[in-house]
């Protein structure tokens, strides 16, 4: 969660899937295991950052932007759908990177 907070501070936002790929690559876990550490760690980095931006704001920015993209009033609701995207985009890349690990390359012999 913590280098993914800071990769986002220099780097696009897609950079918190090569954080995961990475992390996961190097810690051993199974595909599932890393697929909701990297979900969870990610949902909760992105859901509650958009909170306390949010919140500092008094929700103004929120009610807008879902009433643009979700097409109701509810800023809560925007807020878990920033949350959802975040964690699935760093639960598929930390299970790529759980897969990357398990896979062994041998090298053919001629």
């Amino acid at each position: 969660m913590l280098l993914s907070f800071a990769a986002c501070l220099y780097f696009p936002w897609w950079s918190i899937a090569i954080v995961a790929f990475i992390v996961a690559a190097l810690i051993p876990q199974g595909a599932g295991k890393s697929f909701f550490t990297g979900f969870l760690a990610l949902f909760l980095l992105w859901g509650g950052l958009s909170f306390w931006i949010s919140n500092n704001n008094d929700h103004i920015l929120a009610h807008k932007v879902s009433l643009l993209i979700l097409k109701i009033d509810s800023p809560y609701l925007l807020m878990l759908a920033t949350a959802l995207i975040g964690g699935v985009v760093a639960g598929f890349a930390a299970m790529t990177g759980s897969f990357l690990r398990k896979k062994k390359v041998t090298s053919p012999s001629y």
